[in-house]
């Protein structure tokens, strides 16, 4: 493969929208652009982006906002000026991001056009379904046409080992590969940054930092984590909780803060796009709270330890799969009194805890130049195949 590829990304979602899908294409994209040429086919959210930002190529298509949610519908069939983008464009490989309306139109044109397609899978579609929707019959049949589309692709890449078995239960051919989600955070040198965040929020330094970093919504579960901070108030624990993102519940979330006069031990910072202050908030934090069941492979995770901040997760979540309880991560049992036991008794145990810092970093950190790498050994595999 000596020429340069011509890879097309088709998601269903990205910037201005932030999450953990746009976060992944976005560093996918930048990556491989150094050595490739890289489109990204996304919806339209009615902004014009600075070209100039970007070092690969965003095409747009039509889309709809969807009602009380951050998330579009988009008409890529029904685009003229989308499809002639993509005419002109003569891939070497396809890859998908998501199996609805961008997704499902890269896949059915690469198929079309004799193009290798892959996918990667990113989240748990049955509990997406189940959790909108609240009916199993219907969740139950729009996974089965999500994996009707999904099996055509010729392979599928799945996030973690967990995620690979949930889509080989929802119906994929044959068990996804594995690769994992990395960071472009680097580990912070510079101490300065993290003593002026202690100062600006007035952190005391017996005072543990405990930090959630992510969209404040429901489904990400930070009840949970306001239900143990209750708990750790009424225990005499002290604390400081970082909250970093912003949500459709952050509203809900700031007023049972103040209903439990948590709002001393609280801080909400809103969104944070600055990477080098987002690390700073990192390393400044001696615990990572991730008590989600939804996400399968949060890329949160891995950049808490790109700043050797390992994540207490909760039993039975995909997202923990990538660690072993009291070596390089902590997992506790699915109540916010036995989470808040758990917090309680790591830091009892300071010597240890510091070791597991160090092995967060060790075993969970790392970059997209590594995962790329990765990535681009499927690419060869499949266009070689295609070329026989």
């Amino acid at each position: 493969m000596g020429k340069k590829l011509v890879i097309g990304f088709f998601t269903d979602v990205f910037f201005p929208m932030i999450d953990g899908v746009v976060n992944v294409v976005d560093n996918y994209a930048k990556t491989m652009s150094k050595t490739a040429e890289v489109y990204v086919f996304a919806p339209d959210y009615g902004k014009i982006e600075n070209i100039n930002d970007f070092s690969y190529t965003i095409i747009r298509t039509k889309s709809i906002k969807i009602p009380k949610l951050d998330y579009r519908i988009s008409f890529p069939g029904f685009d003229a000026f989308f499809h002639k983008n993509i005419k002109d464009i003569k891939f070497d490989i396809v890859h998908i991001h998501s199996p609805f309306a961008v997704g499902n139109y890269g896949i059915n044109y690469a198929k079309k056009n004799n193009i290798p397609v892959i996918a990667t899978l990113h989240s748990q579609y049955k509990k997406d379904f189940y959790e909108r929707i609240k009916n199993k019959f219907i969740s139950d049949m729009a996974i089965s046409e999500l994996m009707r589309r999904l099996n055509k692709c010729d392979r599928l890449i799945a996030v973690n080992k967990e995620v690979a078995k949930v889509f080989y239960e929802y119906g994929a051919n044959r068990m996804p590969s594995v690769i994992r989600n990395a960071t472009d955070l680097l580990p912070l040198v510079d101490e300065q940054s993290t003593y002026d965040l202690r100062k600006k929020h007035q952190i005391q330094f017996e005072q543990k930092v405990l930090l959630y970093v992510g969209r404040l919504d429901k489904i990400k579960n930070v009840d949970f984590i306001i239900e143990s901070l209750i708990i750790l108030k009424k225990r005499d624990f002290k604390f400081k909780m970082i909250f970093v993102g912003s949500g459709p519940y952050e509203e809900f979330m700031r007023r049972k803060i103040d209903e439990n006069r948590l709002y001393e031990n609280t801080i909400f910072t809103g969104r944070i796009t600055n990477r080098l202050e987002l690390s700073a908030y990192y390393k400044l934090s001696d615990l990572f709270l991730l008590p989600s069941l939804y996400d399968t492979s949060s890329l949160v995770q891995v950049e808490a330890a790109s700043q050797r901040t390992p994540t207490l997760f909760l039993e039975k979540a995909v997202t923990a799969s990538t660690i072993v309880d009291g070596v390089n991560g902590y997992i506790s049992s699915n109540s916010p009194l036995m989470y808040t036991e758990k917090i309680i008794n790591i830091f009892n145990e300071e010597k240890r805890h510091e070791q597991i810092c160090d092995n967060a970093f060790r075993d969970l950190y790392l970059t997209w130049d590594q995962i790329v790498t990765e990535l681009r050994i499927h690419y060869q595999e499949l266009i070689e195949n295609s070329q026989k």
